[in-house]
């Protein structure tokens, strides 16, 4: 019993106040309590969520100091080397018995003596050995979980960057929308960084955790497990780019046309994808739909109900930006699409099943495919809509080029394969792909 008594007391100072596991290179700062290398950062970004606090308070004393002023605990770090060569943080607190045992009910290790015990008494119980194997592949599927999640956050970390980049080309001049606007950008970007920072965190815990020995992995595994299992990304805000205040609409054209084309690519009609109600023109840059249907040579590529047709090429990384003529027409729909997309009666025109579109209806009501479709209401009718593809973040979003105005944008998309550009035609509703402009 001395030597579980002294064991306790040993693991009591050497336990991190944060974590509640033993300390992992500690640190110490100058109130004189100590922290793992890893808890004490994380402490100071839980407290410091817009970024701008320069100090942080001890979360055991509360004391407010620099966020600087801490170092390396290299006394209590050659303790903890001595817990580990003695098998100490092995032993139970109780007893000074071997932890072989694992716990399912309560979620700890205990040794024989415990089991017995009237407090584990009907508990479900294995070796510790066996456990570990089964919350480290528990613990492996939550790690790859917040490595996506924390792509994911990254990506959309970068979208919001380069949206306040472009936000600050177009408000140079509208000084009250650029306080609010870029006030409300930036909290959610310290809200990101805030969020990857976490993610990153959690990351190095569970893969020191996956690493160390049975016995730490299995310390407080299901409460770890389950608190990062339902971590999410809160959703971005879409940050329109319309603008509200008067200004000078030619110039703003020219600032959005011209920042959109440094990603232009020249696309044209794919025949061996064309339904065969409709009629390309010789260099693939018009398309119509004609009343009757041609015989045409079999292509498992082709569209066999609806009067769609496919771009040539395709995209799978980068930015890419397209224009579309649509003029006076009355109907229509485009986008992008996954090349491998159903082309027969089942094609479902839904961001599910690999679509992204917008639609002219009946020449008034303008729709984004969404499931369910989402209402646009536009200010003015697009004789030119632009087509912009960011891949890696999976952004899809339209503009109409007469105006220079945004007019929608998918967000999030998840793109496993190559995109095509995508066009369905009605009667007398001819679409055209203008060339590039030199």
């Amino acid at each position: 019993m001395a030597l579980a008594s002294f064991a306790k007391k040993i693991k009591e100072i050497a336990t991190c106040p944060i974590c509640k596991n033993l300390m992992t290179h500690p640190v110490i700062i100058s109130c004189g309590h100590s922290y793992c290398s890893t808890c004490l950062p994380w402490s100071y970004n839980t407290q410091n969520l817009l970024g701008w606090q320069k100090s942080f308070c001890c979360p055991l004393c509360q004391v407010s100091l620099p966020v600087t002023n801490y170092g390396s605990n290299k006394v209590l770090e050659n303790l903890l080397e001595v817990i580990g060569e003695m098998g100490l943080e092995q032993l139970c607190g109780e007893h000074g018995e071997q932890l072989h045992l694992f716990c399912e009910n309560e979620g700890q290790l205990i040794c024989w003596r415990c089991e017995r015990a009237p407090a584990h008494a009907g508990h479900s119980t294995t070796l510790v050995e066996d456990a570990c194997q089964v919350y480290k592949e528990q613990l492996q599927i939550v790690l790859s979980k917040l490595n996506q999640l924390h792509e994911a956050c990254t990506n959309q970390k970068a979208f919001v960057a380069r949206q306040i980049t472009e936000w600050k080309c177009h408000l140079w001049r509208l000084e009250e929308e650029e306080e609010d606007l870029l006030s409300r950008m930036r909290d959610s970007e310290a809200r990101l960084k805030h969020k990857s920072d976490e993610l990153q965190s959690h990351i190095l815990e569970l893969e020191a955790k996956c690493q160390s020995s049975p016995q730490k992995l299995l310390q407080d595994v299901k409460d770890i497990v389950t608190r990062n299992w339902g971590k999410r990304l809160e959703t971005l805000e879409d940050f329109s780019m319309e603008i509200h205040t008067t200004c000078n609409i030619s110039e703003l054209y020219l600032d959005v046309k011209k920042m959109l084309r440094r990603y232009q690519v020249s696309v044209t009609l794919d025949p061996d994808t064309a339904h065969p109600s409709l009629n390309l023109s010789e260099d693939g840059r018009q398309v119509t739909l004609r009343g009757c249907q041609k015989d045409l040579d079999f292509s498992p590529r082709r569209f066999s109900a609806y009067p769609c047709v496919l771009g040539f090429g395709g995209f799978s990384s980068g930015r890419h930006y397209f224009e579309v003529y649509v003029g006076e027409g009355t109907a229509w729909d485009l986008g992008v699409c996954l090349d491998s997309v159903q082309r027969g009666a089942d094609m479902k025109q839904e961001p599910e099943f690999g679509f992204w579109t917008i639609r002219l209806h009946k020449g008034q009501d303008y729709l984004a495919l969404t499931s369910p479709p989402t209402p646009l209401p536009l200010c003015e009718k697009p004789l030119v809509v632009g087509v912009f593809l960011d891949w890696e973040t999976g952004f899809v979003s339209f503009y109409n080029m007469t105006t220079g105005t945004h007019i929608f944008t998918f967000q999030n998309a998840s793109f496993f394969t190559t995109l095509q550009p995508f066009f369905r035609v009605y009667q007398h509703s001819p679409l055209f792909l203008p060339p590039l402009e030199q």
